[in-house]
């Protein structure tokens, strides 16, 4: 029924001279709203759980200390089974699956994968896993886009549109932050610059945000840190500071390394652990149950000299712990705190922090737990850019400088580097903060810890699971990167050529001392004339004892055509498709058409391929 309204729709749209990109829109727009709603439908459960956990840390911490081994691993525990009931068909975490499809399955997601994202993450992230709700609701999302294209009997291109519209308008609820849900989608799910790709996600995720916004009536985003935090705050960045947020950068690119390979190693580990699938993520939550009664014990909840922690930092989403190094006051001296005590007495805290937060994140998701990494490499930026920041203030480089603003920039750089997203990272940061003097810190950061980042680990931490499946993404940069590379940047093949009064017996003797199937035809001077392929021969070969009566001329195909060394691979690949040839002739541009060499579909894709790997 839907389905007939839609088609009767556009029927109606064509006649009135609307095209079909503006019922995109429309659809968009719907996306949009919808998603504005589901986003907080989807977080605030999660939220209460937290905040209930924090209130009863409070009143009864003792009571807390019995539960902190069992809750974590009893919502593992859930989420396992949740998991077997619920099979997908790739192995990975939510972005991974959205990578997948678009890259794969046309865009195609199934709404299994809705229901195993939401009440899986709920379940991890409700009951202290170390993850984050930002991956599932993009999940979410473009599982609520892919679904409704395929309702509506989009075409594949169209598909994959509201599937990015849907992921976009979920981070953009989350975080109040349309800019920087446009440009995860576009540089980290589709790989899409294009208008018709752009102008859609744009309008699904404004109308997201300012859904959420308007329904919890602020402006601030669902974690609490909003722009009026550092409206009237002012980042003097100059010449001298640029060393030090360039360090920050290389420093948050090393640390996301090693947070990427930490859960490859904790998802490798936990796949060697015996017994059924399902089990493997209560492992996983008993262990970090174990690891968060041990913090409490042996730390205390009151390392900072503020009021305690009702539960260790490294738990649930972490974003306690950004706020709390966002404020200005906890760079302040008080008594009892470890910055009283020496500001690297302080570091060394936030280091512990930083390493226990990998350690638990890796524990969540390397078991098989549900939720997201956006969160966690945020917290870990926060970490890393305070550090920094402690460090330039009390070794009076710049005393007057603000660690939260070194907090905030490293961010940015941990979420660019982990995603291999700079512009994701940097609108991030900005939007929340709404401080357009952190703009230069941040682009600074961000871009030079995605460089040391894939200098040191060519796969994000969304793609490092399809690599590890064997999966190499291109996406739709695949025609851009055929049209930068040329026939001259392919190794070719030596020509074996043949003249056209010569025998069918040349040929195989030809074959057999050569090991090739396909040979080029020439006249007196080289100059090519059509080829004599595998196929032909073997076809020729049904008449063997006919084979030294016939003529190469009678086999030749005349209708196969040559390229040049300066044509791109988008044309030679778009000549092997359309003749179904397995070789094409090179010919020089400058003599007339002689042959110079032989290119192969074979080497062609194998070039492309390694041009992928290093692009």
């Amino acid at each position: 029924m839907v389905s007939r309204l839609w088609n009767l729709a556009l029927r109606l749209s064509a006649r009135l001279g609307f095209g079909r990109e503006w019922w995109m829109l429309a659809v968009a727009a719907g996306v949009g709203l919808f998603m504005g709603v589901a986003a907080l439908a989807f977080i605030r459960p999660i939220q209460a759980l937290e905040h209930a956990a924090e209130a009863l840390g409070f009143e009864r911490p003792e009571l807390v200390l019995w539960l902190l081994p069992i809750v974590p691993l009893g919502g593992a525990l859930l989420t396992g089974i949740l998991n077997r009931l619920l099979p997908t068909e790739f192995k990975g975490h939510g972005v991974s699956h959205v990578i997948f499809a678009v890259s794969r399955r046309q865009s195609r997601l199934r709404l299994r994968l809705l229901a195993r994202q939401w009440i899986g993450s709920t379940l991890t992230i409700g009951s202290g896993g170390s993850a984050g709700p930002e991956g599932p609701i993009v999940t979410i999302g473009a599982v609520i886009g892919s679904n409704l294209a395929r309702l509506l009997r989009l075409d594949a291109k169209s598909g994959t549109t509201l599937l990015g519209c849907g992921a976009a308008a979920g981070l953009a609820s989350v975080f109040n932050a349309p800019l920087a849900g446009i440009f995860f989608v576009l540089e980290v799910l589709l790989r899409d610059f294009s208008l018709r790709t752009f102008t859609p996600i744009v309008v699904a995720a404004v109308l997201a945000a300012a859904t959420t916004q308007t329904i919890i009536g602020s402006n601030q985003p669902i974690f609490g840190v909003g722009p009026e935090f550092f409206g009237d705050t002012d980042v003097p960045f100059t010449i001298g500071m640029a060393p030090f947020f360039a360090l920050l950068g290389v420093a948050s690119g090393l640390v996301a390394v090693v947070f990427t390979r930490s859960i490859q190693w904790s998802e490798s580990l936990f796949k060697r652990v015996p017994g059924p699938a399902m089990l493997r993520p209560a492992v996983g939550g008993g262990l970090l149950g174990l690891l968060g009664l041990g913090y409490m014990l042996v730390v205390g909840s009151e390392v900072f000299g503020r009021e305690g922690d009702p539960v260790p930092p490294f738990f649930g989403n972490g974003y306690l712990v950004i706020y709390r190094l966002l404020e200005p006051d906890f760079y302040t001296v008080v008594p009892g705190s470890l910055l009283e005590q020496g500001w690297l007495l302080l570091l060394a805290a936030l280091a512990m922090w930083a390493a226990l937060k990998i350690v638990a994140t890796s524990l969540t998701i390397g078991s098989g737990g549900a939720g997201g990494l956006f969160a966690p490499s945020l917290v870990l930026g926060a970490i890393v850019g305070s550090v920094f920041g402690v460090a330039v203030v009390h070794t009076s480089w710049f005393p007057d400088a603000n660690p939260a603003h070194f907090a905030l920039v490293g961010m940015a750089a941990m979420v660019a580097a982990t995603t291999h997203a700079p512009m994701t990272g940097v609108m991030l940061v900005y939007e929340i903060t709404q401080t357009y003097s952190l703009i230069v810190p941040l682009m600074l950061c961000a871009v030079l810890s995605v460089i040391v980042g894939r200098l040191l680990s060519r796969d994000s931490v969304y793609t490092a699971e399809l690599a590890a499946a064997g999966i190499r993404l291109g996406g739709t940069t695949d025609l851009t990167l055929l049209r930068q590379l040329t026939v001259r940047d392919v190794p070719l093949m030596p020509p074996v050529t043949v003249r056209p009064g010569d025998s069918g017996q040349r040929l195989l003797e030809l074959s057999e001392r050569f090991a090739v199937s396909d040979f080029v035809v020439v006249d007196d001077r080289d100059n090519y004339l059509g080829m004599v392929t595998g196929s032909d021969l073997q076809a020729a070969l049904v008449f063997r004892e006919a084979i030294p009566l016939l003529q190469v001329e009678e086999i030749e195909r005349t209708d196969l055509p040559s390229v040049m060394l300066d044509d791109t691979l988008d044309i030679a690949l778009d000549r092997f498709s359309s003749h179904d040839a397995a070789s094409l002739a090179v010919v020089s541009r400058r003599d007339g058409g002689r042959v110079i060499g032989v290119l192969t579909r074979t080497r062609l894709m194998r070039e492309y391929q390694h041009a992928l790997e290093d692009s």
